[in-house]
């Protein structure tokens, strides 16, 4: 079976983008403003134009608490989007849309318009993906239009659904429930974005969903998205 995925960025084209757009959810467990962003990323899970990943970071966990779900990894991933846009803090709950644009996690309306707005980009490129006879898939990404040089391509594997029983720190007490929690983020390689080119994924260890990212050197925009399940 062959996916076919024309994804966004970039001026020039009339063909608009199809592919999903990427919100990624900064969020710790250990946060009492979390709550509310947390099941508003749930509800963006139940649209298939959006891709929203929880990345939970470990920076609460002193207060109590230590976050079941969170990576040191996330943390330096929001600190380094932090750093390309000139600001010294960090803050939960915060969501990154497509990598452009910080907005509080929170700010339904904000985002909304800002997932909207990509939406509206025209495709530089395209992704198809087929599955393997072994379990894997094999990607290939395919330029429709210049791009430039040096791209990430990303996999990441997360659970649709967690729930757990907070005891300590600011949430005790409560019972919360979490969407698309991701569990693995990995690079797979580099692309020029000049001409085609393919990528192997092996089947995970355990069948869970996951995605293909590719973007931008340096953690730019995210150039194109597909679901893998």
């Amino acid at each position: 079976m062959t996916l076919a995925v024309s994804a966004a960025a970039g001026p020039g084209l009339a063909e608009e983008s199809n592919a999903p757009v990427v919100v990624e959810l900064f969020t710790s467990q250990g946060c009492a403003a979390c709550p509310p962003a947390d099941a508003f990323l749930a509800e963006l899970a139940q649209d298939p134009g959006v891709l929203p990943l929880a990345l939970h970071v470990d920076y609460w966990d002193y207060i109590g608490w230590t976050d079941r779900f969170a990576k040191a990894a996330f943390t330096k991933r929001q600190k380094t989007y932090a750093h390309a846009a000139g600001q010294r803090m960090i803050y939960t709950p915060q969501m990154i849309v497509a990598g452009r644009v910080e907005i509080a996690g929170t700010k339904k309306g904000r985002i909304h318009d800002a997932i909207a707005a990509e939406q509206d980009r025209p495709a530089v490129m395209r992704i198809d993906i087929e599955a393997r006879d072994d379990g894997g898939v094999r990607v290939r990404l395919t330029p429709l239009a210049a791009m430039e040089p040096a791209a990430e391509v990303i996999v990441v594997r997360y659970a649709p659904l967690r729930e757990i029983e907070i005891s300590r720190g600011e949430n005790a007490g409560h019972t919360l429930h979490y969407a698309n929690v991701v569990t693995d983020w990995a690079v797979l390689g580099t692309w020029d974005g000049q001409s085609p080119a393919e990528f192997a994924i092996p089947a995970p260890p355990e069948p869970q969903p996951g995605a293909v990212l590719v973007q931008a050197a340096g953690q730019g925009p995210i150039l194109s998205a597909a679901r893998l399940d």
